[in-house]
């Protein structure tokens, strides 16, 4: 399925960029964005480098501005370089009804997590939610902010892993080639989030499966907004709905529903550890389930499963 693509049709003017080329620019994007973002708010005294000391005000500037100038850098290059507009990258037709959608989908795989692992023990209450809270609105300001953050952060991962990485190279070496590269390298880059450790093994063992899940998704709707809603649901809900660890991070403000941690003796690998539900066996099979579900249901030829075409 070598020269297949994935969201738009080529045309004769479109560039693809190397495979390899594509890795290192990749990773360059990632950096440029967090520099160009961090360094003139650590000249301005807003964010504290290395000492973990910042809130949420610092975490949404982080989400809005550092991923959302990697955005800018993929979409430039796509555009300038390789002639090629949003859609090829499959930001395309009926956006707002794929995203809404793909945002459902996430909320209803996390709290299948969530629910899971407090049925089998693993959390117990810590605290009230925001409407618990004497201050409702205090408490319910930084959930709408980061909303908005975790919207940008991960759309913007989705652009550059299932977006434009995985399409350059289902173009170049065809789909699963593509599908099983992306979610390789989209779990490299989280690696670093906690030290080595049982917890981030199995973490980024199923963030490798959340790649092949949400690249086939991708795939079978022809289009990257509906995974874009999946990854920020996903991404927020976690965070701020229950106040747990997202890939190793903990948000340091009130959640949404209810403060919850890991129940005295709980099981490291029912409730993720110290990286949080992603590193939990409990995802690990939600995930798998999800992934047959789209093999099983996707229309397949001889080599995988065959995109959806995408509109215009």
């Amino acid at each position: 399925m070598a020269g297949i693509e994935l969201y738009a049709e080529r045309k004769r003017r479109h560039r693809r960029t190397w495979t390899v080329a594509a890795i290192v620019l990749g990773v360059v994007f990632m950096v440029v964005g967090q520099l160009a973002a961090f360094y003139p708010a650590i000249a301005a005294g807003f964010i504290s480098p290395g000492d973990g000391s910042d809130g949420w005000p610092q975490l949404a500037y982080e989400l809005v501005a550092a991923f959302g100038l990697g955005s800018v850098l993929v979409l430039l290059w796509a555009w300038l370089f390789e002639r090629r507009g949003p859609a090829a990258l499959g930001l395309n037709a009926r956006g707002p009804k794929r995203f809404v959608r793909g945002y459902l989908v996430g909320l209803a795989f996390l709290l299948t997590v969530i629910g899971v692992i407090w049925i089998a023990g693993g959390y117990v209450v810590e605290g009230a939610g925001a409407f618990g809270s004497a201050a409702v609105g205090a408490a319910l300001l930084p959930i709408g902010v980061l909303l908005l953050g975790f919207i940008i952060q991960g759309s913007s991962e989705e652009l550059l892993f299932r977006g434009w990485l995985m399409q350059l190279i289902a173009s170049r070496h065809g789909l699963w080639i593509a599908v099983v590269a992306n979610s390789a390298l989209f779990a490299l880059a989280h690696a670093g989030n906690i030290e080595p450790s049982k917890e981030l093994y199995v973490g980024l063992a199923n963030i490798v499966l959340f790649g092949l899940f949400i690249s086939l998704y991708a795939v079978r709707e022809g289009s990257l907004w509906g995974v874009c809603g999946w990854h920020a649901a996903w991404n927020w809900l976690l965070g701020l709905g229950f106040g747990l660890e997202v890939s190793g991070t903990v948000i340091e403000t009130t959640p949404l529903i209810t403060d919850l941690t890991g129940a005295p003796g709980a099981a490291w690998w029912l409730t993720g550890g110290v990286f949080g539900p992603e590193a939990s066996f409990v995802t690990t099979a939600v995930l798998l389930i999800g992934t047959v579900v789209l093999v099983v249901r996707g229309r397949t030829r001889d080599h995988g499963v065959e995109p959806v075409p995408a509109e215009a």
